[in-house]
């Protein structure tokens, strides 16, 4: 049994709702087909990252990039027409698949490239001015009697 009630945690906090239901996909995800196939998450700046996955054996007609709610969706299917060919070893593994990335707020995909059998995927993080850090100026009780007699 791996669901968990997170009933009280709603009840107790206002805006975490996110955080509940990140915690259930993760706990409801898949493990089983984990590791196929195989990719890279780099950090390429202090706002942009990099996923690099192995699609060897796919063409670009056959990868699907799309942004979905907050989450990458990376997947592939092949053509049906290897049922023709006879294969003696087959060790490129060219199965469907479908892997998902949750992307943080302000989590933008930038572009989507295929080189050398590779599929990269840029991502930059745009926090907007209004959620930014700002610095807010004291003023002084001296100031602040002038300025209100300056709009008496």
């Amino acid at each position: 049994m791996r669901h968990f009630d997170f009933t009280p945690l709603y009840r107790a906090t206002v805006g975490f709702d996110q955080v509940a239901e990140l915690m259930d996909r993760v706990l409801a995800s898949d493990v089983s087909n984990a590791s196929y196939p195989p990719y890279n998450i780099e950090k390429t700046s202090d706002d942009t990252y990099r996923i690099s996955v192995a699609v060897a054996g796919f063409s670009v007609d056959d990868i699907s990039v799309e942004v979905k709610e907050n989450a990458l969706i990376l997947s592939a299917g092949k053509s049906e027409e290897t049922a023709e060919r006879s294969y003696l070893h087959r060790g490129i593994a060219t199965r469907s698949f479908e892997r998902r990335f949750q992307l943080a707020d302000h989590v933008h995909v930038v572009d989507a490239s295929h080189v050398d059998g590779m599929l990269h995927v840029d991502l930059k993080r745009e926090v907007p001015e209004a959620l930014k850090p700002r610095r807010i100026e004291i003023s002084s009780g001296e100031q602040k009697t002038l300025s209100q007699a300056a709009l008496n």
